[in-house]
């Protein structure tokens, strides 16, 4: 763990002794009562926690001092077909690591059905993946994480929309004429590697990810209406999490 992260209701109340934070202060950083680590609340600030004590039970006193922003977001959504249980959870870990916005999951014409069953968004799995992927980069915040039933509900939706800049004048620079773009290595349009290159890609906003399989041509249809650009990530095939995490990256390079 980079970083201790409190839920805000934790702020004033002990770490219990089995916690995994209360094992990694003592058992690896070796901690002791009146030292301090780096902490922060889950969408607040940053900054220092110290030990006040450790209680008869095993459980830790703590004090926090957080003065610090957590680290700017990137403006990228990440909406990717459902893929293999293991994997979405390596993905949404991953994706919060690089300080996404948004992510995204609908069912997809090709993708295995069995897939958007999966209990970790039920059982809290998918929550604890994207703490850790904050924890690892030191941030507090977490990307919004949506579900849609399938691609023409969420072109529906239109989710991306809805979020709106705080600043008024960013809104006309990036709100409608945020860069839509599908990752697509069967019928591309172009390249990612060229779209980064270029002077497009200060106006991605959303990248879609179809699932293993990749769409369906219906798909390609229903994207190139909703203004996406389909992609190219290379010649190779690549796993669902590794073509999302190159995706954001190559499309986060130029914002």
């Amino acid at each position: 763990m980079n970083i201790i992260l409190f839920e805000p209701h934790e702020a004033d109340a002990p770490l219990m002794k089995r916690d995994e934070r209360t094992v990694h202060l003592l058992k690896v950083l070796h901690k002791k009562a009146g030292d301090e680590f780096d902490a922060g609340i889950l969408g607040g600030r940053l900054g220092t926690g110290r030990i006040g004590s450790i209680e008869p039970d095993g459980s830790l006193r703590c004090t926090l001092d957080l003065r610090e922003e957590p680290p700017p977001r990137v403006p990228l959504r990440m909406a990717v077909g459902f893929p293999r249980p293991i994997q979405l959870r390596r993905l949404l870990r991953d994706l919060s690591n690089l300080g996404l916005e948004a992510v995204d999951l609908f069912g997809t014409d090709l993708g295995e059905k069995s897939y958007r069953d999966t209990r970790l968004l039920d059982d809290g799995g998918a929550r604890a993946a994207l703490i850790e992927g904050a924890v690892q980069a030191r941030d507090t915040r977490l990307p919004v994480l949506r579900v849609f039933q399938d691609v023409p509900s969420w072109l529906e939706e239109r989710p991306w929309e809805a979020a709106v800049p705080e600043d008024p004048a960013a809104a006309g620079r990036e709100g409608r004429e945020a860069g839509l773009v599908a990752a697509d290595n069967l019928r591309p349009q172009g390249t990612f590697a060229g779209l980064a290159a270029g002077p497009y890609a200060a106006k991605i906003r959303v990248i879609a990810v179809g699932s293993e399989r990749g769409w369906s041509d219906r798909e390609r249809g229903l994207l190139e209406t909703a203004g996406f650009l389909r992609l190219s990530l290379g010649k190779r095939a690549l796993r669902t999490e590794t073509a999302c995490v190159a995706a954001a990256v190559l499309g986060a390079c130029g914002i």
